[in-house]
């Protein structure tokens, strides 16, 4: 049967329509990219293409766009998911018109939210037949649901089924033949042809289509196998053969000669379709009500309600009488001129629905940030509370935020505490309905990703996999793409030239790199679609996550380009950080408003200056310590600035600005008409901001015309530049500034305005960044408990804390199941450290177990413990890093027994749980007897020192207890050893220090050359080197963490003003061949001739150490060799060292 459709029928059979294609959206499925498919049609002048990926419509809408602009008809298709009487397989359904594209969006956001965590995403049978108008539906592949239903057999069923859809969707209904020569195929289409007969369907060519070329279809296997989890060699598992790729319509039409109808079919389709999705203006929701009859007139009087408090709290008390009237008269006139610009832009409604939330947050006590980005320019998020920053005292700039000379979306950027940012989401979508929604991302197949996914599905050991991993440069500031980066690394060509396996996993990878392999939600990103909106946006829910709202399938982009509004709720440690701080302190009785501390504070800045800033916001890395030792902050605008000048380009200006401000050095402000605005800075155009104002001082720009020229700077487009550079030295004239100077002052400020930082983002993180430093002022030990229990699981961190508690000399409880808590506690002036941060020791589990502490007690003993904690509270991994950690030493001192027992806990605290709900008593009365085998080895041998320490480095992540250095001392007196704290603040250029390695990582130079950074750890502090190719090269195989070395440094010869300079390691020795080591030559002082029978018993076994020895007896000194060897290795060294007897030993 074929459905003509008017002149439809000529059409030349010759355009073979696919309408089948799987798009990188396809997960692990498509390998497709729009990209290339665009091209591909614009070069082959393809009529009519369809997308038909599975499970989702992500790529609908960049599908749409793209494939249009080559001037080839897009049609919108998917494959769902359908149950059918306890089955499931894909249907193939495609949009005719818009009420179809309605339905189709209807059915594939169903999918996922219509149904429970734990089954994949589907429709039922009945959901299409409900929203069926509009759509056109085939009955798919041999391996979709009526493929599936076939081979189990179920033909009576088939046919009741396809009668049912054709009383629903009559001729908009196709029997689907495709031919690829795939297991099954031939036999299933052979019924289906009989079924059309039967049932007078339809039908129609199809072609499934998962890559572009025939040359794809190895990687495109080993795609499948990353997606079913499985392995390319087994047999039992997804395959396809590799017609699957995009033919021409000549190979199609050969395909299919002996089914002219299908072929004809095929070629109408297109005709049968009406409908595309378009790129959209964005459309922000109506918050108009009853009672809200104009959104303008509410943004105008909440904005003066809010400028009246804020003026009344913020500004009038630190006023003179004399400025009162003129000060409110700016903020007036500076309130007016933003909210015509916002109401003439019609975004009344983004900034009162922003402030909204923010209000609602703050008053639910949920901490929210001062501003991010330049948000923070406008007095009019001022006075609605959606910044805390007054943009008139720090002289910031409403059109660097919204310019009507450039339309474009408002946006701002909000900080929350993280533990408390789903608050907040619950509350809009309970607000606005259904349609909130987080924004879909997709994890991609990188270079490392990449290669890890393909070794193993090509059956690769994992550890050689993870190897060859590793030999791949991690740089997320700048990826490498998977050839680069092995052009790169010679170790990898090496194994690709020895091994084959290396080759094809090489090969595939650079086939597959880039292409989508999951779903995932940008968890900040949220859109509040306007009602009718909400229909053209596809719905996705990730039955995994425990996120509150479904996010959208299309992506930022496609999500914008469809008209919605995305708002930012980013979710901000440091602001949870602050918010426990002060519950610490709410408990002691304290009440602070971190909102109203001085910003004048001397002690605070005294803290800066000195560079101890573990902790504090964007202030805490080396180089920033550096900067603020030198700069020596004493006023806000100091934090502001250097929050903008810490970044690769300006970075270069720290000294000049510091130079200036110390009087070392006269500022440059190029022309007096701007000392006022370069003045704040020494001189030192900083802001994007400055650049802005001078534009408008010197040429008579205005703000609107200002930000256009900071753009045109920021971005080098040579045209636009010359046009906004004529402008600008025209303007400069008229204002009575020479031709010449206007140039010479354009062509200084431009290279400012393309790295030139936003101020008000500055601000306002520099607001931040003073109330942590005023925390750690005022409060060290509530702040950083604060810090370190929301860096549970990041050891890293934690090691970085517990080096400044011992640096502010704060005392610490070290693990102890009877003493410490879940999280980090200020107690009395001690920090206890929390159970919680022990690795594999579940945070939930552990809070039951303290609880139950602090309900009935400490725990008297391991029986005790066993008797009174519940078992799902102590698995095997859980119990092993608490006594790995020493949290049971208070009750039990001997680690290793207690170790080796744990297996015996776990079984023994289930039989008493289960004894105690059947209500028996356990056949031991005595307590004693239920660890009987603990009591019957207490007294056997423990860990040896280095072994304690070697497990609470696994467990804990760094040392507490001791320091392996210790079992060194000895050596590294030899040595002259010093502590790396100690070097760092010395004179010295070089010395000998010692470290033991706490984590390494391997990087890249722009040159690709292989350099690590590896962080060390001595008694005095941890630190990081850098360790560069030769001595990389030299000592790679044997730098492991937890190994110690000792390290020969030298202290960078540039920056000698720079107290952190960089110190570079010229010589590494393992610690361990070290004290292996016979000594050739030894000298041993002694005080006496009476010592020497005593030192002859110690030294008396024959060895290869020629050995002097030194009396110094009544003024005379005596030095005689030994004529035979004797052995004298690190022990006989260490135990030389603690005899009373010896005065010096020299090797």
């Amino acid at each position: 049967m074929v459905i003509y459709l008017g002149k439809m029928n000529e059409v030349n059979h010759k355009n073979f329509v696919h309408l089948k294609i799987h798009t990188q959206y396809s997960i692990c499925e498509g390998a497709l990219r729009i990209n290339d498919l665009a091209k591909y049609c614009k070069e082959n002048k393809i009529k009519a293409i369809g997308l038909c990926d599975s499970n989702n419509l992500c790529g609908a809408l960049e599908f749409s766009e793209s494939i249009a602009k080559s001037k080839t008809q897009p049609i919108i298709g998917t494959q769902i998911n359908i149950k059918y009487k306890g089955y499931s397989g894909k249907i193939p359904l495609f949009a005719k018109d818009l009420e179809g594209y309605k339905n189709l969006i209807k059915l594939s956001s169903k999918s996922f939210l219509e149904i429970k965590d734990d089954e994949d995403s589907h429709c039922q049978i009945e959901d299409i037949e409900q929203n069926y108008k509009g759509l056109i539906l085939f009955t798919g592949t041999f391996d979709g649901l009526i493929g599936k239903l076939f081979f189990k057999n179920l033909t009576d069923e088939i046919l009741i089924l396809l009668k049912r859809l054709k009383i629903t969707f009559k001729d908009n209904f196709y029997i689907e033949i495709q031919r690829h020569n795939d297991t099954g195929e031939k036999i299933f289409e052979n019924f289906l042809l009989d079924v059309s007969e039967k049932l007078d369907l339809p039908i129609i060519a199809t072609q499934e289509i998962y890559y572009q070329e025939k040359d794809m279809h190895e990687a495109h296997d080993a795609y499948l196998c990353i997606g079913e989890k499985t392995y390319v060699n087994l047999k039992d598992r997804r395959k396809y053969t590799n017609e699957h790729y995009l033919k021409t319509s000549e190979e199609m039409n050969k395909v299919f000669s002996d089914l002219p109808e299908a072929l004809e079919n095929n070629a109408n389709f297109p005709f049968r379709v009406s409908y595309r999705p378009k790129n959209s203006l964005p459309v922000l929701p109506n918050i108009q009500t009853s009672k809200v009859k104009n959104v303008d007139d509410l943004l105008f009087k909440d904005s003066f309600e809010g400028l009246k408090e804020k003026l009344n709290e913020y500004v009038i008390p630190y006023s003179s009488e004399k400025n009162k009237e003129d000060l409110t008269k700016q903020y007036k006139e500076r309130l007016n001129h933003e909210i015509s610009i916002i109401s003439k832009m019609k975004y009344a409604s983004y900034f009162l629905i922003v402030a909204d939330y923010i209000k609602w947050a703050k008053k639910n006590d949920i901490p929210v940030g001062p501003g991010r980005g330049s948000g923070a320019g406008s007095l009019v998020a001022w006075a609605l509370s959606i910044t805390d920053i007054d943009p008139i005292k720090f002289d910031l700039i409403f059109e660097r935020f919204l310019n009507p000379d450039r339309i474009s979306m408002p946006d701002f950027d909000i900080d929350f505490c993280e533990e408390k940012r789903d608050r907040v989401f619950e509350y809009l979508k309970t607000k606005y309905g259904k349609g909130v929604a987080h924004i879909i991302t997709f994890g991609k197949l990188k270079a490392r990703m990449a290669f890890r996914d393909i070794g193993r599905v090509l059956g690769l050991p994992y550890g050689y996999v993870d190897t060859l991993c590793k030999m791949i440069p991690f740089d997320p500031s700048r990826p490498l793409s998977l050839e680069k980066a092995i052009a790169q690394e010679p170790r990898i060509r090496k194994e690709e030239e020895k091994d084959p396996r290396v080759k094809k996993l090489v090969e595939i990878s650079k086939k597959l790199e880039g292409l989508n392999r999951n779903m995932a939600t940008h968890a900040a990103g949220v859109v509040i679609p306007e009602e009718k909106l909400a229909e053209f946006v596809p719905l996705y829910k990730d039955s995994s996550s425990n996120s509150l709202l479904p996010s959208t399938q299309f992506d930022m982009y496609a999500s914008e380009n469809a008209g919605l509004v995305k708002f930012d709720l980013l979710g901000l440690k440091t602001l949870t950080v602050i918010n426990k701080t002060i519950s610490f302190l709410k408990e002691k009785n304290i009440k602070l408003d971190i909102n109203k501390i001085k910003l004048d504070d001397a002690n605070i800045f005294n803290l800066l200056s000195s560079g101890h800033t573990v902790g504090l916001f964007q202030l805490e890395s080396a180089g920033m310590r550096d900067a603020l030792v030198n700069m020596k902050p004493n006023k806000f605008e100091d934090i502001i600035a250097l929050v903008a000048l810490y970044r690769p380009g300006p970075m270069s200006n720290i000294p000049i600005y510091n130079q200036c401000k110390h009087g070392d050095k006269e500022p440059d402000y190029l022309d007096p008409k701007l000392k006022k605005i370069l003045e704040p800075t020494y001189g030192v155009i900083i802001y994007q901001e400055q650049v802005m104002q001078i534009a408008q001082e010197l040429s008579g720009f205005s703000a609107g015309e200002a930000d256009i020229l900071r753009r045109a700077m920021g971005k080098k487009k040579r045209a636009e530049l010359e046009k906004q550079k004529e402008g600008f030295v025209s303007g400069a004239i008229k204002n009575g500034i020479s031709k010449e100077k206007a140039n010479f002052i354009f062509k200084k400020i431009e290279p400012f305005a393309e790295y030139g930082f936003n101020k008000s983002h500055a601000a306002a993180y520099a607001m931040i960044a003073y109330q942590t430093a005023y925390l750690k002022t005022y409060y060290p030990n509530e702040f950083i408990a604060a810090s370190m229990s929301n860096e549970l699981s990041n050891t890293d961190k934690l090691s970085e804390f517990y080096e400044e508690l011992k640096r502010l000399k704060i005392k610490i409880q070290l693990p102890c199941i009877n003493e410490c808590f879940a999280e980090f506690i200020p107690k009395e002036g001690t920090l206890f450290y929390a159970l919680g941060a022990i690795k594999n020791v579940g945070f939930e589990a552990i809070s039951q177990v303290v609880e139950e502490r602090m309900k009935n007690g400490k725990f008297k003993s391991i029986s005790d413990f066993i008797n009174r904690v519940n078992p799902k509270n102590i698995n095997k991994l859980q119990l092993e890093g608490l006594v790995k950690a020493g949290a049971f030493d208070s009750i039990f001192t001997n680690r290793k027994v207690l170790y080796e027992n744990i297996s015996n806990i776990i079984q023994n605290s289930k039989n008493l749980y289960e004894n105690k709900i059947q209500n028996q008593s356990s056949l031991f009365s005595d307590e004693n007897q239920k660890v009987s085998y603990l009591i019957q080895e207490k007294n056997s041998s423990n860990w040896l020192n280095n072994q304690i320490l070697s497990k609470e480095l696994e467990s804990v992540g760094f040392y507490l207890s001791n320091h392996p250095l210790e079992d060194y001392k000895d050596a590294l007196d030899q040595y002259r050893t010093k502590s790396f704290k100690d070097f760092e603040e010395s004179v010295d250029s070089e010395s000998f220090i010692a470290g033991t390695v706490m984590s390494i990582k391997e990087k890249k130079t722009a040159k690709g050359t292989p350099f690590a950074i590896i962080k060390f750890s001595d008694q005095s502090k941890v630190f990081e080197l850098f360790i560069f190719s030769e001595i990389l090269e030299k000592n790679r195989e044997h730098l492991i963490v937890g190994k110690s070395f000792l390290l020969t440094v030298i202290k960078d010869r540039e920056h000698q003003e720079n107290r952190f300079r960089r110190i570079n390691v010229r010589k590494i020795l393992s610690l361990d061949n070290i004290v292996k080591m016979n000594y050739p030559n030894v000298e041993i002082q002694i005080y006496s001739t009476d010592n020497l029978e005593k030192l002859y018993e110690i030294i008396k076994e024959r060895g290869n150490s020629k050995i002097k020895i030194s009396i110094t007896n009544d003024d005379k000194n005596y030095l005689f060799e030994l004529k035979d060897k004797r052995k004298f290795d690190y022990e006989t060294l260490k135990y030389l060292n603690k005899e009373d007897f010896i005065k010096k030993i020299s090797l």
